[in-house]
């Protein structure tokens, strides 16, 4: 991960991107400028049977990019939002989940343009066919989208849904986007270039979260307005007259991304789709996502969640089983007696690294 290269003869400024290598085959075109061959990298059997050179391309990733392709599925998404209910489509999929047009068209949506601009990186999406692990697991890099997250939020009508868009390196997020439909507000994140708010085509306005000690009183936690376990209430009784909220889908990380919350536990299922792009928007506004223990799709805990999130370790993406394990997000936590440094698993903004 490093710096990136613009298109050739592009004036569209360069903010917010990622250069990354991937698996591509043959020479670079005179066409695809932005792309170039580094060097030829050896061939993996079973590949090795095929009369072709394995060679490695270096290409930039645009925020800019990815941001455009939220906002447009954003579009497609408020198309059907705006019509009666019964063109919505709603059907109940396997794990019972809701499942409307937005959804699909929205799907459609990131999924082509996705693959017009970097069609060598995979997409793996909600909405999608289901990818073997066992193909999987070579992703160098690859996309992880939910095109509407908080679906029962949707056919509630009351605004609070999302689209995610996410780009992995192995099994972290180094880009994330989330917009807002209802709203035309979008909060994108890049690892080491910050976390950032942006209202419809207007500037990017930085995001940071709030600095706070886990003892003090009257902190402000969120929860989700679909999915609250008993284990989540157990925790929020850990805090000292906690003042509390409700929201739907990934706006409760930004709620912590922006400071207007300083934590989100959700001891209950949720699958990858659901948190990678918040993850990193959280993680570059000084935040962290904290693993909490596994737990059954059913919302059964399968380990003691106050020993994993002792643990301090980040959730991972791109794994086996797409569920995530129970989780917590928190602002910029401060060790005991309101030292300045953030504590351990807190990620620094951009501009204080």
């Amino acid at each position: 991960l490093g710096g990136g290269m613009a298109a050739e003869g592009s004036k569209a400024p360069a903010r917010g991107f990622l250069c990354f290598p991937s698996l591509g085959w043959g020479q670079a075109s005179p066409g695809l400028s932005g792309v170039r061959i580094e060097a030829p990298t050896a061939v993996p059997r079973p590949m090795a049977a095929v009369d072709s050179v394995v060679a490695l391309i270096q290409q930039a990733v645009h925020a800019e990019d990815v941001v455009a392709i939220a906002r447009e599925a954003g579009r497609a998404v408020m198309e059907v939002y705006n019509q009666k209910e019964e063109a919505w489509d709603v059907q109940v999929k396997g794990d019972n989940s809701p499942l409307t047009a937005a959804d699909r068209q929205a799907n459609a949506v990131i999924c082509a343009a996705l693959q017009a601009a970097a069609p060598h990186i995979p997409i793996v999406s909600e909405e999608n066919k289901a990818v073997p692990f066992s193909v999987r697991k070579h992703y160098k890099y690859c996309w992880c989208v939910d095109p509407l997250d908080g679906t029962k939020e949707f056919i509630k009508r009351n605004g609070q849904f999302t689209v995610n868009i996410a780009l992995l390196r192995g099994q972290q997020p180094v880009l994330g986007v989330v917009h807002v439909p209802t709203e035309d507000v979008t909060y994108w994140g890049v690892q080491g270039k910050g976390a950032f708010v942006r209202k419809g085509e207007g500037e990017d306005t930085p995001i940071k979260c709030a600095s706070f000690d886990l003892e003090a009183e009257g902190l402000k936690l969120v929860g989700s307005a679909s999915h609250v376990s008993a284990e989540t209430k157990a925790f929020m009784d850990r805090f000292h007259q906690p003042e509390l909220t409700s929201m739907g889908s990934s706006l409760k990380f930004m709620l912590v991304a922006t400071g207007a919350v300083h934590c989100y536990p959700r001891l209950a299922p949720t699958c990858e789709w659901d948190t990678a792009a918040s993850q990193i928007i959280v993680e570059e506004a000084g935040g962290c996502v904290l693993q909490a223990g596994r737990c059954s799709g059913k919302g059964e805990l399968l380990e003691p969640w106050e020993e994993a999130l002792a643990q301090q370790l980040p959730v991972q993406y791109n794994k086996e089983d797409p569920l995530n394990p129970c989780f917590v997000a928190y602002g910029t936590r401060l060790p005991p007696g309101g030292a300045k440094e953030p504590a351990a698993g807190a990620q620094a903004p951009a501009g204080e690294k």
